[in-house]
């Protein structure tokens, strides 16, 4: 019986919780009974999120609690997956679905899935859908898919929400609060925007099982860094940049410099690309059973890089196996290219170009490279990935995050023969690494003073860095593109080990303001008078206080040039910023977004009259001359304006209603620059 259980359990394909799992279903009991009704679980990636979800699905169902799921993602890579997982999981049980493809029929479904995409398009969500069409929201990847305008759709729903991220709020606990430039401190406030949307204001999750919990029980494995510098990178790194001389139009001589953000891009250098394919392909881990380069991921600039990488690879592959691969060893896999989304899933399945290449019985894709530029980064499950290629510069951490948890994940690679006898001579192949390749120094630039549950450690003291050049604004000056023809070699290539690092931030003048704020010995009166939504009597106190003092001089309009927004910050959003009230500043578009959808929440024109509707109220806010004409009724004008077409498909009512609105309810000077 007992030699019978395994191959039964394999064959009926049988999924049993794992201890920390079952810890993460009882949290969400504690927390019900404790009167919650929204939840955050916090699992490192390949901790087996979906699969907890599958459990909490079958818990609210069977309790009661919940008659129809709705399970959000942001990526339609991701809700194919989660459709398919959910079918695995629960199909003797619950009927689930894909909204897009049956938008006529969800309701029959226990459980819908859908990118947020789709319900935000045309507010669709507010059209179709009622308040309580569903009673429990799982929000996948929940501090990506509730940003921004997505918030509106998770919030519209009444009932339970549970949120899902691999992103660990604590990656940032020793990052200074202060530096609104640091991409990484915008990334901090997303978090704890986050913890408090899903009613965890502590900062602790409901349950969280991290990387190191997944490390040190055996269930996840820790990357080698190969940080490689070629040349011309190791300039581009440096503080300094990397110096050229070009002619400008009058054929004068001069010196120009670029840095790492402007490779392919403004910089291009075709011995660069084929220096870093030399280092992957000769330094990559090789699969355990046949020998080939191990599967692989490699994330780009661009998707006209993506395409020169691609096929530097795929000749480079024809010289070192010849016959073997017919320019299918690498492929790009990007939005413009036809099927994209089929390759992502064929590439796990072990399918994509075809398998068996070198072992007829061996099921491994022989396509060994998907050469991407965003794709393939949250969400997606490819256990037998065994490198990741930087072929880019990455600045978002919760980005390096997710690209780096695509390799996390165990795999037994014996388990994909399909001779028993092999098999048993095989033994268990197990993969217990991967290797991430740096090519800009990307590891150097999250590691500092982060402590998410695993820090990659910095090359040592002596190389070039890139500190400050990540904050400061690209010189205008450049020529349009410069094509290097210098040959470019490998500069230094370090493998560096796994562990804890410090870092330290450079404080730029908007910082100074916000630490002089809450330094100030007024800080507790200005927090109360704040909370007493008594902003007159604040921004007075700062005119007369703070403002053009010897020390830094601050005034409105030095500041909103050192934040560099799109539009104009008032001196009251700035104050909301540094007591806390608001994440970040919000950009143009998604105050017009924000705008909108409330004009929409409260007139809600047809269906047919939407999308001019939303062209016309941008245009009557953005541009001063469509107002004017607007306003003064000489509408002849339009004809020569890029809004003709959408004012036409407006209805009279609408026509005179937009203006009236905005001019009652929208602060205009907030859109000037």
């Amino acid at each position: 019986m007992k030699k019978s259980r395994p191959e039964f359990i394999k064959v009926n394909k049988l999924r049993f919780l794992r201890r920390y799992q079952v810890r993460a279903i009882e949290a969400i009991q504690l927390a019900v009974k404790d009167g919650r009704d929204r939840f955050l679980f916090e699992m490192a990636t390949g901790t087996g999120k979906t699969l907890v979800s599958a459990a909490v699905i079958k818990l609210f169902r069977r309790t009661g609690n919940a008659r129809r799921i709705l399970f959000l993602v942001d990526r339609l890579e991701l809700e194919k997956q989660a459709q398919k997982n959910f079918e695995d999981y629960l199909k003797g049980d619950y009927v689930s679905v894909i909204y897009k493809e049956n938008r006529d029929d969800w309701r029959k479904a226990d459980i819908v899935v859908s990118t947020i995409q789709s319900f935000l398009s045309k507010n669709r969500y507010k059209r179709l859908f009622a308040p309580d069409d569903f009673d429990l929201v799982i929000s996948d990847e929940a501090h990506r898919s509730i940003s921004g305008n997505s918030r509106a759709v998770f919030e519209y729903f009444i009932g339970y929400k549970l949120g899902l991220t691999a992103t660990p709020k604590d990656y940032l606990k020793h990052i200074d609060t202060i530096n609104t430039n640091d991409p990484r401190e915008l990334e901090r406030r997303t978090l704890l925007d986050t913890y408090r949307t899903f009613g965890c204001e502590t900062g602790e999750p409901t349950f969280r099982y991290s990387l190191l919990d997944g490390v040190r029980d055996g269930y996840l494995v820790n990357p080698v860094v190969v940080d490689a510098r070629t040349e011309i990178t190791a300039g581009l790194l440096s503080e300094n940049g990397y110096a050229v001389i070009v002619q400008d139009e009058e054929g004068n001589e001069a010196e120009e410099v670029f840095v790492y953000q402007e490779f392919e891009k403004k910089f291009f250098s075709e011995s660069t690309n084929h220096a870093f394919c030399k280092v992957f392909l000769e330094n990559a881990l090789k699969d355990p059973i046949t020998g080939e380069v191990g599967k692989t991921i490699l994330f780009c600039v661009s998707q006209n890089h993506a395409a020169k990488i691609a096929q530097i690879l795929n000749q480079n592959a024809d010289v070192m196996f010849p016959g073997k691969y017919q320019s299918d060893f690498a492929m790009q896999v990007t939005s413009i290219v036809g099927g994209a989304q089929d390759f992502t899933v064929q590439f796990s399945n072990n399918r994509l170009s075809g398998s068996a290449n070198f072992d007829p019985g061996y099921r491994t894709s022989k396509t060994r490279v998907c050469v991407t530029v965003g794709m393939m980064t949250t969400g997606y499950d490819c256990t037998d990935l065994l490198n990741i290629c930087l072929m880019r510069p990455i600045f978002s951490p919760s980005d390096f995050i997710q690209i780096k948890g695509r390799g996390t994940r165990k795999h037994n690679f014996t388990g994909e023969h399909i001779d028993p006898v092999i098999k048993s001579r095989l033994g268990d192949k197990q993969k217990t690494k991967f290797k991430i390749f740096d090519f800009f120094a990307n590891c150097e630039y999250f590691e500092e003073k982060f402590n998410y549950d695993e820090v990659l450690t910095l090359p040592k003291a002596g190389k070039e860095t890139a500190s400050e050049v990540y904050d400061k604004p690209l010189d205008k000056s450049y020529f349009d593109v410069y094509n290097s023809s210098r040959e470019d070699r490998l500069s230094s290539l370090d493998q560096t080990e796994i562990g804890p690092e410090g870092m330290k931030i450079d404080r730029m003048y908007f910082d100074r303001f916000e630490q002089t704020i809450l330094n100030n010995p007024n800080i507790n009166q200005i927090k109360e008078q704040a909370e007493a939504g008594k902003w007159d009597e604040i921004q007075d106190f700062i005119i007369h206080n703070v403002f053009d003092k010897p020390e830094d001089y601050f005034n409105v309009e030095k500041l909103r040039a050192a934040l560099n927004v799109d539009r104009r910050i008032p001196l009251r959003e700035m104050l909301e910023k540094v007591l806390g009230f608001i994440p970040r500043f919000k950009t143009r578009e998604e105050l017009l977004e924000e705008e909108f959808d409330k004009f929409d929440s409260r007139y809600i024109p047809g269906e047919n009259h939407f999308s001019g509707a939303k062209v016309i109220f941008k245009a009557y806010i953005e541009d001063a001359e469509f107002r004017n004409i607007i306003d003064q009724g000489n509408l002849s004008l339009l004809n020569v304006t890029p809004w003709i077409d959408s004012y036409r498909q407006l209805s009279p009512e609408l026509r005179s209603l937009i203006p009236e609105y905005i001019k009652d309810y929208v602060p205009l000077n907030n859109y000037s620059k």
